[in-house]
């Protein structure tokens, strides 16, 4: 057995080298079934798609230039939050992948989607598709857990600056876009270097094109969310109005799109694996069996699947993330069953408990290990009071409170070792 999880308990223990690849070579041909079965009725769907996202956008804009209007605001907000939720999530996330590349139409063709997003097409193809969708939930390669910016599993070392992950993550989910952007460019880990070699990392000329680029894409957005739409708007006297209007809209997008995010990768019940146990050349079979432990879904109506991009399929997209999403409710149940043929989890909850899930990991994990229970809803509370009194105590009482966590923490880690 190569693929081992970082959880004390191994959920794969069971599953022989044999077991494993046995399982890929059945989760290839529901891949192979779809690709021989793609047409008309998917190139339909995705032109659909396209054509009710845009009037959608067209619609609410032309509302906007009214937004003085408290009705109109409302009407033309809600409707392009909506609009910038779909291009995102369902056109331009998969677009990228090359989910359509088939239809050989260069309108929805992976390599000239430009999507309405502060990250350049091109630097978030190369860190979602190759690096993310590559090594999944690997704790220091995929970025996408946490962003290297969280702790995001038990056997990671606890520090007290990690009291403060639940602000960051809710900070990172406002400005979503620009926390992707920043992911793109790898910015956290050239500033987490030395001195000397994050000098160098900033001088890199291919990092400073890659910064270049992704400065004139968040010029571009802002020049057209907040000067060029606000203008057409000031002959009603709508252009502050108007600007709210989009930032609102983009602090929705941004704040759902985290939360699809958080939903498919971090809650309760989904894997992380150490570096070290990946080996060297992981067959097809390990491959799948990683992406299966390390991803969860949504379970919901067919609004919801198409408002997350299909994210809600997100064990099916981490499985398949070249197939057109429309096909990823079709194949769930198939896989469903290679899970339970494998006496794997297949992790999915509705909308609600899933966010809960994720946001009660980001909490437990801002402690030290043993300090909030896994699924124990009742000691949330308690949770927020500590981290009040972190947040708002004097110097003394922060002091004290850091000192008794850093305590725990280090009796833990010696009891854990003495085990």
């Amino acid at each position: 057995m190569t693929t081992i999880t970082r959880k004390q308990q191994n959920p794969t223990a069971h599953l022989t080298p044999e077991d494993i690849e046995a399982l890929g070579a059945e989760l290839d041909a529901i891949r192979q079934e779809v690709l021989d079965s793609r047409g008309e009725r998917d190139s339909a769907y995705i032109r659909k798609v396209v054509d009710v996202q845009r009037k959608l956008e067209l619609g609410s804009r032309a509302v906007l230039l009214f937004s003085a209007l408290p009705p109109a605001w409302l009407v033309g907000t809600a409707g392009l939050s909506v609009a910038k939720i779909l291009e995102n999530m369902e056109i331009g996330h998969n677009v990228m992948h090359g989910q359509w590349d088939w239809m050989r139409d260069p309108k929805i063709h992976s390599t000239t989607w430009e999507w309405d997003n502060a990250s350049p097409s091109e630097g978030w193809k190369h860190s979602h598709n190759q690096i993310h969708h590559t090594y999944t939930n690997i704790v220091g390669k995929d970025n996408d857990l946490g962003y290297g910016i969280m702790r995001v599993d038990e056997d990671q070392r606890w520090h007290p600056r990690y009291l403060v992950q639940p602000m960051w993550n809710f900070i990172n989910a406002c400005i979503f876009e620009y926390g992707i952007a920043a992911y793109d460019l790898d910015l956290g880990r050239n500033l987490r270097k030395p001195k000397g070699d994050r000098a160098a990392g900033m001088k890199d000329p291919e990092f400073q094109r890659r910064a270049k680029q992704t400065l004139a894409k968040i010029r571009k957005q802002a020049t057209k969310d907040y000067v060029v739409h606000p203008l057409l708007s000031a002959p009603t006297g709508s252009l502050l109005p108007t600007m709210a209007a989009n930032a609102v809209a983009n602090v929705v997008r941004n704040l759902w799109s985290h939360s699809v995010i958080m939903c498919g990768h971090f809650p309760e019940g989904v894997e992380t694996f150490e570096l070290a146990s990946i080996p060297e050349k992981e067959t097809r079979g390990e491959w799948y069996l990683r992406q299966m432990l390390g991803s969860a879904n949504i379970s919901g109506s067919k609004a919801m699947h198409l408002m997350t991009g299909n994210l809600s399929h997100q064990i099916e997209h981490h499985l398949f993330p070249d197939l057109p999403s429309n096909r990823y409710a079709e194949v769930a149940p198939k896989v469903q069953a290679v899970f339970e043929k494998y006496d794997l989890n297949y992790c999915s909850r509705p909308l609600v408990p899933q966010v809960y899930s994720a946001w009660h990991k980001v909490f437990r994990l801002s402690l030290p290990n043993g300090w909030m229970e896994t699924t124990n809803k009742r000691n949330l509370p308690s949770q927020l009071k500590l981290l009040y009194k972190l947040a708002t105590g004097d110097r003394k009482t922060r002091r004290v409170l850091t000192r008794a966590l850093e305590m725990k923490a280090k009796a833990q880690r010696e009891y854990a070792a003495a085990a």
